[in-house]
């Protein structure tokens, strides 16, 4: 992966990464969290992790996000009020702040390892994603199967749960 593309990537996921903290809309921070683990799904993919990449995609941005606004959804959430600033909160977050990034500049510095390029990766015959569906489907069938019944189950109970009665 290009250096450019991996500092962009890296430097667009703290971004939203803090968006996500920051927002006081509860909608806003989670689709912040999307492009978040979007970024995260670039790095996979530039460092040839593909299956991973996509995997991240699936899960995490499409069915846990989904998960999330629709909680924040079902639970209409809004926007928190803004307080006022709390002045020694600052000032020991910043403390904390500049104390944790001064020590990992002298861990890194003393890293000689991350100075040098990464060997390239072997190629490998076997095939990840046929492996990763064979031993789903065959070894732990069984708890796949569980599994997917008690997302089902949780499903309908979210929609029971949340039918408004009528007066």
């Amino acid at each position: 992966m290009s250096p450019v593309l991996f500092w962009f990537f890296a430097g667009l996921m703290l971004f939203f990464g803090v968006l996500v903290v920051v927002n006081r809309n509860p909608v806003a921070s989670a689709l912040s969290l999307v492009v978040s683990f979007l970024c995260l799904a670039a790095l996979f993919v530039g460092l040839d992790a593909y299956f991973i990449g996509v995997i991240q995609v699936l899960v995490y941005a499409g069915a846990v996000m989904v998960l999330f606004l629709f909680i924040i959804m079902l639970l209409d959430l809004k926007s928190e009020q803004r307080r006022g600033l709390n002045f020694p909160a600052w000032v020991g977050g910043g403390a904390v702040t500049a104390g944790f990034i001064a020590e990992l500049w002298f861990v890194l510095k003393g890293f000689d390892v991350g100075h040098q390029a990464f060997p390239p990766l072997g190629q490998s015959n076997i095939d990840d994603v046929r492996e990763v569906g064979m031993t789903l489907f065959s070894t732990h069938n069984l708890p796949f199967q569980v599994i997917g019944v008690l997302v089902l189950v949780a499903t309908i109970g979210v929609v029971v749960l949340s039918k408004r009665e009528l007066k």
